[in-house]
């Protein structure tokens, strides 16, 4: 008997785990987004630093503010955006294509490994730069 309650106990402590995870997905996702974006050191670039998770919910404000700025080099900062969804992935897209259109460049940095495997099965890494941090994006730009 005891046998069997093993096997059963460890079922449990995965079920409990993935529960665990969903949880904090689900809350993740419904966090607000707030985003700064600041003149960076170099002339022409902007920082647009994201906390939060960049989804459909959220992404109307931040989409229009996007809209009205025209950076020589644009920076987005993920180090705090631990979740993006389709259609956040979807306003960068836009920008980036916005940017490339106007001879404008755009890079991210800080990526999450969660948006990272999001942009790999995407297949946008092959056309966004991501770097590391801000600095390095800023000195390859």
């Amino acid at each position: 008997m005891e046998e069997l309650h093993q096997p059963l106990n460890e079922i449990h402590a995965a079920f409990i785990h993935a529960s665990s995870d969903f949880s904090n997905l689900v809350t993740m996702h419904d966090a607000p987004l707030l985003y700064t974006i600041t003149a960076a050191t170099r002339e022409g670039t902007v920082v647009i630093k994201l906390s939060g998770p960049l989804t459909l919910g959220n992404m109307f404000e931040l989409q229009a503010e996007l809209r009205a700025i025209t950076p020589a080099v644009a920076i987005f900062d993920l180090t705090d955006c631990e979740y993006m969804d389709s259609a956040g992935l979807g306003v960068l897209i836009n920008f980036y294509v916005s940017a490339e259109k106007h001879g404008r460049k755009m890079a991210l940095s800080g990526v999450s490994s969660r948006i990272e495997a999001l942009l790999d099965l995407t297949h946008v890494k092959t056309l966004l730069k991501v770097f590391p941090t801000v600095a390095e994006a800023e000195a390859a730009a």
